[in-house]
């Protein structure tokens, strides 16, 4: 008997047996014996594919996981189904004011005061005072700008609002100021109508008052030698003045003309 017929059964019973137990591990063959299976290559690859899908939906979810960064109150979108309010109505242009300004020999006259109020009465803004009465000459003669110094509340005004607002007594001439048509902390006005008020103590207790309404936000406006309003009054040992009398012309030839952007 050949020797070699007698060992090959054994020999290929070992080989199935020792590439058996490399599979049962897990191990994938080198040997061309046994080529790859297409249903587990499939498999494979479909594992593959959710494996990274699953990394990928992971890495969306991080991102999504991580808080916007707030933005500014002025950029933040308002949303809602309430409408945005409309912005405040502001007008823009001046209002410019002027008169013939004639200085009086003596005591007691040549102050003056240019204001705007609306038509409740209340003071938006003063263009000018005479510094004499602003700084403390109403305390020594009350009868001194009387009607401007209760109507501005000048008694509670600080020194650096009074310096703001007054001014010495100039020398004979044309006066002139403009008002920016904003209020008294420079905040602009809403349309509508405005009195310009002009007093001036003509001699002690006598003064004169000027007024003319402007409509702000409208059409410009014009408006000439404003009528005087005399007031005139005996103080003490002085007589009253009279229509005669020469400080009457002491402010004289008033003008008022407002003019908006792209008015005429």
């Amino acid at each position: 008997m050949n020797i070699l017929k007698l060992f090959a059964p054994a020999a290929v019973l070992f080989s199935v047996i020792l590439l058996f137990g490399c599979v049962q591990a897990g191990g994938q063959p080198d040997s061309p014996l046994l080529p790859p299976d297409p249903s587990q290559q499939a498999d494979l690859q479909e594992d593959n594919q959710a494996n990274q899908n699953a990394e990928q939906q992971t890495e969306q979810n991080t991102a999504d996981d991580i808080p916007e960064e707030p933005q500014p109150p002025s950029e933040q979108l308002q949303t809602g189904g309430g409408e945005h309010p409309d912005p405040i109505e502001t007008v823009f242009g001046e209002v410019y004011v002027a008169f013939d300004f004639t200085r009086q020999p003596g005591s007691a006259s040549n102050q003056y005061a240019v204001w705007i109020e609306d038509m409740d009465g209340l003071l938006i803004k003063t263009l000018t005072a005479s510094r004499w009465t602003a700084r403390g000459g109403y305390a020594s003669r009350p009868d001194s700008l009387a009607l401007w110094v209760d109507r501005s509340g000048l008694a509670d005004m600080a020194p650096s609002e009074v310096d703001a607002v007054s001014g010495a007594t100039p020398q004979s001439g044309l006066q002139s100021y403009r008002w920016d048509l904003t209020d008294s902390d420079g905040i602009p006005v809403s349309p509508g109508e405005y009195r310009v008020f002009i007093e001036g103590t003509l001699r002690w207790k006598n003064f004169v008052l000027f007024s003319e309404v402007v409509a702000i936000g409208s059409e410009p406006f014009l408006y000439i030698q404003a009528d005087p309003e005399f007031h005139y009054e005996s103080s003490g040992n002085y007589d009253a003045l009279t229509a005669e009398s020469p400080e009457n012309e002491m402010i004289s030839g008033v003008t008022v003309i407002y003019t908006p952007i792209g008015g005429g």
